[in-house]
């Protein structure tokens, strides 16, 4: 089989045994998200519980992993967040993919619970079960350094932290090179099932049907990405945090936990700065040539980042435009195994509601050092065991929703959607919750990719965000990187898997796959309980005009966009997928 292992592994926890299966239905899924999620559906309840032995977790590799496919170092992770209760999906990168593919594996699936702390260690003949007592409490650095020391430097693990154990719901699952499964709290999922460390020891290669074909797609491919100048150059010397200056100058730039949208200070913690201070050496991803990763030192803490994402979470959001604090906040974030996104956006949903007599947690807007209140979230000790549950449960618990930034409990990142129309729909319509990523269409209403929209246009972009989410989920199956659509179409997407898997992917064909799969999730939602009520932003995005800055007087329109979007999909006036639409996309038996 090209491409494709061919087979999984399935590992039930409780009673320490395991089994191979034949993958199933590859062409129609081809893997990482796709198989993960066909997987995970067929396994699972939609009412099953996050937390419980019944929820499966699922990390699941694509075609491409082990190839000279571009960004092909990519994979993914499937479960039910307990910060949403959606069906959930994360991708991460680093050097771990090409180990777990080369275990002859398509995906593994962790059932039930373990009865004690268990690394599990899995190569070729399956898994062993081994005792994780000595290293449960350690952080992620510590525990990456035990088991390399312990399994040898060519392996390649998944990790969680403390706040992973302790069952923080916005805690990550981080590899041994500090890449992570980021949002929604996998990371308390893996804890809860007693697993401390999944050790990859892969070496089998990835067959390719046609190496020719894939290295002269993949050459093209790389003279695109290469002319590219956010690909090429931005990405590449100032990494995500090139966004700073950019998306505050368009005044979509949320502060002080978005009641503002523009800051003065911005330029104090933006890529150039960071460059400038903080600039030790880029990394790659395996098979990547962006290079965007950076390794940063400020005083002599050095770590990964800070991420735009992070810097904002962690810096603005919260009032801070210190860069000593948010490197200190974004390394104890990525050491105790936490999002930095929803752990910035809570603390900042905490400060405010100290600034309106809601909840009185003695944190504070512009307090610049938030080392010990990120410490108290991750071993859930003191104020630091309410944040741990997220901003949504927070805020309703002391009478103040609306000022928690989230959709469907996911905390919004660092775009406010009242200056971009677009990203507005993206966040609400997400599966995931309040999602950046599902889409991207900030990429046409900023940088004019695809092709450049005014941003206060609405029923204009509807049928664009379809089209992107249903291409972004499509390119999540291979798995390749999302940074590649800013210089790839989905032509190059299907050749790359044609040539590797000697089966034929027109474009519509590979897009339609991201279809069956954005469906599919949506179904799993709808019968957990979500509904149309839950395609909603925060009430200040929706009724606050904007203060100041470019985008001053703009409110989300959402209203505007939300059926138009249910009718470009093929769903009911309340957001289900309707029969036609399923017997079209062949889901009737899911």
């Amino acid at each position: 089989m090209f491409g494709w292992s061919g087979r999984s592994l399935e590992i039930s926890l409780s009673d320490k045994s395991s089994k191979f299966f034949d993958s199933p239905l590859l062409h129609e899924y081809i893997g990482g998200r796709g198989l993960g999620v066909r997987l995970f559906v067929d396994r699972t309840s939609p009412s099953v519980d996050p937390l419980s032995p019944e929820c499966p977790l699922i990390f699941a590799f694509g075609p491409l992993n082990g190839t000279i496919a571009p960004t092909s170092g990519r994979f993914c992770a499937v479960s039910k967040s307990p910060l949403t209760n959606t069906i959930f999906d994360s991708s991460c990168g680093g050097q771990l993919a090409s180990k777990g593919k080369g275990c002859g594996i398509d995906a593994v699936i962790l059932e039930e619970r373990s009865d004690a702390p268990t690394i599990l260690k899995i190569g070729e003949k399956g898994v062993t079960f081994d005792d994780a007592e000595a290293i449960w409490g350690h952080d992620i650095e510590q525990t990456a350094q035990y088991l390399k020391e312990k399994y040898g430097k060519g392996t390649e693990s998944l990790i969680i932290g403390p706040a992973g154990e302790n069952g923080v719901l916005f805690s990550t699952i981080s590899t041994s090179d500090l890449r992570a499964f980021g949002r929604g709290g996998l990371g308390a999922v893996m804890g809860s099932k007693n697993i401390k460390a999944v050790v990859f020891e892969g070496k089998r290669r990835t067959e390719v049907h046609d190496s020719e074909q894939l290295k002269f797609v993949c050459k093209q491919a790389r003279k695109l990405i290469e002319a590219n100048p956010i690909t090429s150059k931005g990405l590449k010397v100032f990494g995500t945090a090139i966004l700073m200056n950019i998306i505050n100058g368009m005044g979509i730039f949320p502060n002080y936990n978005y009641q503002h949208s523009h800051s003065d200070k911005a330029s104090l913690v933006s890529g150039e700065t960071i460059t400038t201070a903080m600039f030790e050496r880029r990394r790659a991803c395996q098979s990547c040539y962006i290079a965007c990763d950076r390794i940063t030192n400020y005083n002599g803490i050095i770590s990964r980042g800070p991420e735009y994402e992070s810097i904002w979470a962690l810096g603005p959001d919260c009032g801070i435009f210190d860069l000593g604090s948010i490197a200190l906040s974004n390394y104890l974030c990525n050491k105790l195994g936490m999002d930095t996104i929803s752990c910035g956006s809570t603390i900042a949903c905490a400060m405010e509601m100290g600034q309106t007599g809601a909840f009185d947690s003695g944190l504070k807007f512009g307090q610049n050092d938030l080392s010990e209140v990120i410490g108290s979230i991750a071993y859930r000790r003191g104020i630091g065991n309410e944040l741990a549950n997220g901003s949504k449960r927070l805020s309703e618990k002391y009478g103040a929703p609306d000022l928690s930034m989230q959709v469907k409990g996911l905390e919004m990142p660092a775009y406010d959607p009242r200056g971009a129309q677009g990203m507005g729909l993206a966040y609400a319509v997400s599966n995931r919750g309040a999602c950046h990523l599902g889409s991207y269409i900030l990429s046409s209403e900023i940088l004019g990719i695809p092709k450049l929209l005014d941003r206060d246009l609405t029923k204009e972009k509807v049928s664009l965000e379809v089209v992107l989410e249903n291409l972004n989920a499509a390119v999540d199956c291979l798995a390749l990187c999302r940074f590649t659509g800013f210089a790839l179409s989905e032509e190059y997407y299907s050749r790359m898997l044609s040539a590797v898997t000697g089966v034929e992917y027109t474009e519509n064909e590979f897009i339609s796959i991201g279809e069956k799969i954005w469906n599919i999730e949506r179904i799993f939602n709808n019968r957990a309980g979500f509904t149309k009520e839950d395609d909603r932003l925060p009430k200040r995005l929706l009724e606050e005009p904007v203060r100041e800055g470019p985008a001053k007087g703009k409110v989300c329109r959402l209203d505007e966009m939300l059926p138009l979007y249910y009718k470009a999909r093929g769903w009911d006036d309340e957001g289900a997928p309707m029969d036609h639409k399923i017997r079209e996309l062949g889901i009737e038996n899911v």
